[in-house]
């Protein structure tokens, strides 16, 4: 589950000194702030394969195949196949700034004021519901040719086909493009709410005027 950020609350508090044009326009500047850093931060060399909340494990459909696939000696070819994985989804992730500011500029104030009087979690699951669909669209042609790129693909068939050698086994049916598209989309989104969850707790982290203004210096 996406980890995310209260930020009704931190509006709230200053509701009484602010405009709706105002404070929409700070939930605007928090969500285009934290998206620009999420999007830096995960779309750098090593952005999912060296943080472990975000890292990309290999799926479960192939605990089994890994498994044995190490226990005859090919443990760093496995390996090898979650790094590339990962790399992939770097390289997706550099796409998704147009479609986030595409979600938060088409943000009405009925949509904010939607925003200031749901739960806590109110803002990205705005933010979820406007982009998931357009970044799953964008993401997995990019993930696809990543993939072929970094080698995932010819690298993974050559490991199902070593493991199929095996007598009494099969290959594990899988869309890995799929798996690592969903995963880059959700690491992404983690570290939308984590910038959010900084923006609201950390006055450093407040690095406009307008975010100032709406969440306190």
């Amino acid at each position: 589950m996406i980890r995310t950020v209260a930020l009704a609350l931190a509006i709230v508090a200053y509701s009484t000194q602010l405009s709706d044009a105002t404070a929409s326009s700070g939930l605007k500047d928090a969500l285009k702030v934290a998206t620009e850093r999420a999007v830096s931060a995960t779309s750098k060399d090593g952005g999912f394969l060296n943080d472990p909340k975000i890292r990309i494990p290999l799926p479960g459909k192939l605990e089994g195949m890994a498994t044995g696939l190490r226990a005859v000696g090919m443990g760093s070819q496995v390996d090898e196949l979650e790094v590339a994985m990962n790399h992939a989804a770097e390289k997706a992730a550099g796409e998704a700034t147009p479609v986030f500011v595409d979600a938060i500029q088409g943000m009405s104030f009925e949509d904010a004021a939607g925003i200031l009087r749901g739960n806590d979690t109110a803002a990205t699951t705005y933010f979820k519901k406007k982009t998931t669909a357009p970044l799953t669209a964008k993401f997995r042609p990019i993930v696809d040719e990543a993939m072929k790129n970094v080698g995932v693909t010819k690298l993974y068939e050559s490991l199902v086909g070593q493991y199929t050698s095996t007598p009494f086994v099969s290959a594990p049916k899988l869309d890995l493009n799929g798996y690592v598209t969903d995963k880059a989309l959700s690491g992404l989104f983690t570290v939308v709410g984590d910038e959010e969850k900084r923006i609201r707790k950390d006055p450093v982290a407040r690095s406009t005027d307008l975010l100032k203004q709406v969440f306190g210096h």
